[in-house]
């Protein structure tokens, strides 16, 4: 049994994305250097006119990222509130691709801004790394940048919401997916707040909403249907869960430009592949009051003072039909109790424990000589060494200081009924069996104490890109719960791949509790055979130009990609991924109950036919015989292993020797399903109880067996056609003069291995 929850102080370095290259342009631990060449001298008035005007890239002369350059990159301004065309620093979009195909560690946009209202210079990295414990949510650091030479300063550098984003932490990136920020300029009155739009086609949203993918408009228009008129189907309609952890954020750090201040603004939705839309947190600048228009109704700016926000109720629009979904998750008991639950959590976790003070000190020493170099800030060098602390006046509002908030707001909270109500006590949760196969059924158990006229849920799935299916945990006696009214609660499923995940919550009439805690975003699992660690299965050979090697079970000549086992046990690729889309992580995903056998080796074919059902594996997707990668992933969190190569030539693969952790090199002879590297007798290598030399051969080959058993000798191509066959006991002596070039298993007894048959001399 396994459970993806961390230990907190490893948490914030472990970020949640599968290419690891990624991680070091988003790493906690370094400030990225950016620097961006204009050949205009006015390009600071060019990009302002093009901010007011139609909003087009302006072509940089060339982009370096921490050294590597790319020319011809397009630059624009970006931002409502925190920009300026007064002011000497705004935020900016820089998009590697605009001109040309090109991109960085798997990135081509990259958000910069510029800690408009927030004198810590901190509050966005700080907010993303407490979002990411809880949910998806993109990744952000500090970037130093400089233009044409000049030190612009310091920006929070964070990660785009586009389709790499959604494809690595939804598993598909076709879906719709919506900018919730409004297109005309915002107000009481302007709101992407879900609210139904009566007598109006889906073009009534259109002021509202930002559509970022090419359809999805009447999807929208249902969701604000259910949101506001059938809130009772919202379970089919978006994930809930998703939703509750970001209003408790969203409330907990007063992230007031968000659904939950006035503009109803600032976040995402992902439509996937099941039908679910998945909210995403987005823009947090202004979180820990940066931001204090609360809003009230359709007509309120309602301006919060610092003690407002200290004793901001969890409750906040909560009758009010202007955020109808804060509406409809107080006005469903379960939905309001796991909102508060998330909600204790995260104040236990990072709050009440000083977590959060730890990351901002750590954040401080990370970036004050950049900020104290930085002389286009919003404020003092007095101020960013007080923000702690310290209010700071922005125009007609006061912006507390995040520990002043914080502090206060622990106290507050803890105060609140609802947070003084005792939830069920969950401990103890197992797998009461243990499948040894799929198929078979599963149960699982759970000690729930104090859960007097409560209920417990068991929610599972098999595969992350799964939503969770619910049932109900009993304590009768009758679900392998032990005896009747003992406190063990038990329930089973269909264990229907080799992997299972899970978590449980319990509720009484007044409070309920997950566990794991970060449940749904955590969760514990089960799996028969264990899955790949990093570098436990590699990507082993390649051929990415197939004319006339091995052919399908289609007769087709079509590319193929070779995975080996490191390892001498078993492993699961269930839920892992396939791609050749440094920008797509999960663009083939494993069929359940992929297993790869100790020291094996796994063929799947990158033919694009995988809807064709087979016993052999067919990918979604066919290898570029230019520069190209390979990953193997699992999904949202982390590489198994990765290749990048150049151009290829017809025929001839890319693999590695030795087998498994070797270092790449091509081979003229694909050797599809074998090892790589076998070598002769003469070079003092042995190949187990078969030996098989001179290997290259050309004219005569020696096959040797450890015994001197009578055993049959047998020779095929490829293609599985026999080529030679004779009894051998010991040793014999064949010609092959006349064989064409090529690879070719032999065969004596249950041993096999490859045999090269080479003219060049």
């Amino acid at each position: 049994m396994f459970s993806r929850l961390l230990p907190l102080f490893l948490y914030f370095f472990c970020l949640s994305l599968p290419a690891a290259a990624q991680t070091q342009f988003y790493s906690a631990a370094s400030i990225q250097t950016i620097e961006v060449s204009f050949s205009q001298n006015n390009w600071d008035y060019i990009l302002d006119t093009a901010r007011y005007g139609a909003d087009k890239h302006l072509m940089a002369q060339w982009v370096r990222l921490n050294g590597t350059r790319f020319d011809s990159v397009g630059v624009k301004y970006k931002g409502s509130s925190s920009y300026d065309s007064a002011h000497a620093k705004n935020p900016l979009h820089i998009e590697l691709n605009t001109y040309k195909d090109q991109g960085y560690m798997g990135l081509r946009d990259i958000k910069l801004n510029n800690c408009y209202a927030d004198p810590s210079m901190i509050r966005e990295v700080l907010a993303y790394e407490i979002a990411r414990m809880y949910m998806d949510a993109p990744q952000a650091n500090f970037a130093i940048l400089y233009i044409n030479g000049n030190y612009q300063g310091l920006y929070t550098n964070a990660e785009a919401i586009n389709s790499a984003f959604v494809a690595r932490h939804f598993y598909s990136n076709s879906g719709t997916l919506v900018k919730c920020n409004p297109n005309l300029t915002p107000s009481p009155g302007v709101k992407s707040n879900l609210k139904y739009i009566p007598n109006s086609d889906s073009s009534g949203y259109y002021n509202y909403y930002e559509m970022k993918s090419d359809y999805g408009w009447n999807y929208l228009k249902n969701l604000c249907d259910s949101v506001t008129n059938n809130p009772a189907s919202l379970s089919r309609v978006i994930d809930m869960d998703r939703a509750c952890w970001m209003l408790a954020f969203n409330n907990l750090l007063v992230n007031l430009d968000s659904y939950s201040g006035t503009f109803a603004q600032n976040y995402y939705l992902y439509r996937d592949n099941a039908g679910w839309f998945n909210p995403i947190t987005w823009d947090l600048n202004m979180s820990f009051g940066g931001f204090p228009f609360l809003g009230s109704s359709n007509t309120s700016l309602a301006n919060l003072s610092i003690a407002g926000m200290q004793n901001m109720s969890p409750a906040i629009h909560s009758t009010d039909v202007y955020w109808p979904l804060i509406k409809a998750v107080y006005d469903n008991p379960t939905y309001k109790r796991k909102y508060i639950a998330h909600l204790k959590t995260m104040l236990d976790e990072v709050f009440v424990s000083g977590l959060y003070l730890t990351r901002y000190n750590y954040y401080y020493n990370l970036i004050s000589n950049a900020v104290l170099s930085d002389s286009n800030k919003f404020y003092s060098n007095t101020q960013f060494q007080n923000a702690l602390s310290a209010n700071v006046s922005v125009g007609s509002y006061s912006v507390p200081g995040i520990q002043t908030l914080m502090s206060a707001r622990v106290t507050y909270l803890q105060s609140v009924p609802d947070f003084t109500y005792a939830a069920p006590a969950i401990s103890g949760v197992s797998v009461a069996n243990a499948p040894l196969t799929s198929g078979a059924a599963i149960t699982i158990t759970a000690n729930i104490s104090a859960a007097s006229a409560g209920s417990v849920y068991l929610n599972y799935r098999h595969l992350a890109s799964a939503h969770f299916s619910q049932t109900l945990m009993y304590d009768d006696g009758q679900h392998s719960d032990g005896q009747a009214s003992d406190n063990i609660y038990g329930a089973m499923f269909t264990l229907s791949a080799n992997i299972a995940q899970y978590y449980v919550y319990a509720e009484n009439s007044a409070a309920g509790v997950f566990s794991p805690a970060r449940a749904e975003h955590e969760f514990n699992e089960f799996r028969i055979y264990d899955a790949p660690a990093a570098a436990d299965v590699t990507i082993n050979e390649f051929l990415a130009d197939n004319k006339s090697d091995v052919k399908n079970e289609f007769h087709l000549s079509e590319d193929w990609i070779e995975l080996y086992n490191n390892t001498s046990k078993t492993l699961d690729l269930t839920g892992l991924y396939l791609t050749d889309d440094q920008y797509d992580a999960s663009k083939y995903q494993f069929p359940h109950n992929t297993l790869i056998q100790s020291h094996a080796f796994l063929i799947i074919w990158a033919d694009n036919i995988y809807k064709i059902t087979q016993q052999q594996i067919h990918a979604n997707f066919k290898l570029n015989n230019g520069n190209g990668s390979i990953t193997l992933s699992n999904g949202a969190y982390g590489v198994v292993d990765n290749v990048l190569y150049g151009v290829q030539e017809t025929d001839v693969s890319y693999g590695r020797c030795e087998d498994g952790t070797g270092s790449f090199r091509t081979f003229k002879y694909p050797t599809y399903g074998m090892q790589n590297c076998i070598v002769g007798l003469n070079e003092e290598r042995l190949s187990g109880s078969l030996i098989v030399y001179p290997n290259p051969a050309a004219s005569y080959v020696n096959v040797q067996t450890r015994d001197e058993t009578s055993r049959r000798l047998i020779v095929r191509n490829l293609l599985g056609e026999l080529v030679f066959e004779e009894s051998v006991n010991g040793k014999s002596l064949i010609d092959i003069s006349l064989w064409n070039e090529g690879i070719y298993v032999v065969n004596v007894g249950e041993h096999s291995t490859k045999l090269i048959v080479s003219k060049q001399k």
